[in-house]
């Protein structure tokens, strides 16, 4: 199976202060965000920069994106440029005969081999840099709860006639002329 964040890194030699830089598209299977706002599937494209260090590969990236979604407010499409950089290290597996003192390390990235997974250093920045509520202005003042039309159409005199909540059962006893039945 084809996985579009696992990245070969077999070119670096493991000797401290080798570097290599790429150019890379890695194609976004699904939607990356939340429910009213993500970077939408396709290819994403990395600038990446590697080194060995000594305790592993540092992995540098950098790239941008467009986030789209809908504004919370009004409901009106949102596009959000998304410009980040990362930086992670990668350790190398420690071995088996040896007790590493960061075994119970749950957050430490590990290579697998010759290769490294960029998807949670990608994946974080793009649902860090995102807002939980997109809007298309921050000026924008929504919609008019009782018909639906975006306020910055209305009239400014725009109301609707309220009805106190406790006299509406007794309305289904007027005709429509406003008369007795």
């Amino acid at each position: 199976m084809h996985k579009p964040f696992r990245f070969n890194a077999s070119e670096l030699p493991r000797r401290a202060g080798e570097m290599r830089e790429y150019q890379l598209d890695i194609h976004l299977e699904q939607a990356i965000g939340i429910d009213v706002i993500a970077v939408p599937a396709g290819n994403l494209h990395l600038e990446l920069r590697i080194e060995s260090v000594d305790e592993g590969v540092l992995a540098s990236g950098k790239f941008e994106t467009i986030a789209k979604g809908e504004c919370i407010r009004c409901l009106d499409p949102v596009e959000l440029p998304i410009s980040k950089s990362f930086q992670e290290l990668y350790a190398y597996k420690p071995d088996r005969n040896t007790k590493n003192e960061s075994e119970d390390q749950d957050d430490e990235l590990l290579m697998d081999g010759d290769f490294i997974d960029l998807e949670n250093p990608i994946r974080d920045a793009i649902v860090l840099s995102i807002p939980i509520n997109p809007v298309c202005d921050e000026s924008c003042e929504g919609l008019c709860p009782e018909c639906g039309e975006k306020w910055r159409e209305l009239p400014e005199d725009h109301s609707h006639d309220q009805i106190d909540a406790r006299w509406s059962a007794l309305k289904g006893l007027l005709g429509e002329s406003g008369e007795k039945k």
